[in-house]
């Protein structure tokens, strides 16, 4: 065991590992990584510890060098998906990339909380104050969430922008029942200010790819 895998428990000292310790092991073939999770229940049991039972699986690394199949090849970790992804590299060529990004259980948290802030009930408000009050809270997320595979993030912050139109409609009367122009008024300041709210600098670092939402089927406004 001391060969494949070097961790100190602390014994004794009243020290306690915490409950969302998720140690990820490399292992160069799947016998290997049967061997090493048979040794790690062995060394948890000595120490009247016990892995999770649905948690704890093998998962094969897919990506271009490796083509097999297998049953698991993904796995969560610390709000993180990792599978394989189709991935650019600097010349422009796809290939697919064993990755992580933002999980899919992560970002319902985050539309979760986004419901809560009942963003569209706040007319009292100015766009200014919005971002006062809910800027530091966006960027503790896109901090976090946007370090691997920002594209993650995109349909979470357009619902987060429909909210916003949702305000507008309702705060303005010039707006109030325009859907489409209450997205470009959106779109016009989101431009002119992409510091207002944090995840609108996702949109300069996309190049184009993501600006707020639009009704389909839309015009510019004159």
């Amino acid at each position: 065991m001391s060969g494949d895998v070097h961790v100190r428990f602390c014994e004794g000292l009243g020290v306690r590992l915490p409950r969302a310790t998720r140690p990820v092991c490399h292992c160069r073939t799947e016998a290997q990584a049967q061997r090493v999770r048979q040794e790690l229940e062995q060394r948890f049991a000595a120490c009247r510890l016990e892995l999770h039972p649905q948690k704890t699986k093998v998962v094969y690394w897919k990506d271009d060098d490796r083509r097999g199949h297998y049953p698991q090849e993904r796995f969560d970790f610390l709000g993180y998906t990792c599978r394989p992804r189709r991935s650019k590299h600097r010349w422009g060529k796809s290939f697919v990339n064993f990755s992580p990004a933002a999980s899919a259980e992560a970002m319902r948290d985050v539309r979760r909380e986004l419901r809560h802030w009942h963003l569209h009930t706040r007319s009292d408000k100015s766009l200014e104050d919005l971002s006062r009050m809910f800027h530091p809270v966006l960027r503790g997320w896109i901090n976090y969430s946007s370090r691997l595979y920002k594209a993650a993030l995109y349909p979470t912050f357009q619902h987060l922008d429909r909210l916003l139109v949702r305000w507008a409609m309702r705060k303005y009367k010039r707006l109030r029942g325009h859907q489409r122009r209450a997205a470009h008024w959106l779109r016009r300041i989101a431009r002119g200010q992409p510091d207002l709210f944090a995840h609108w600098g996702l949109w300069q670092a996309a190049a184009g790819r993501y600006e707020p939402d639009e009704p389909r089927g839309s015009r510019p406004v004159p």
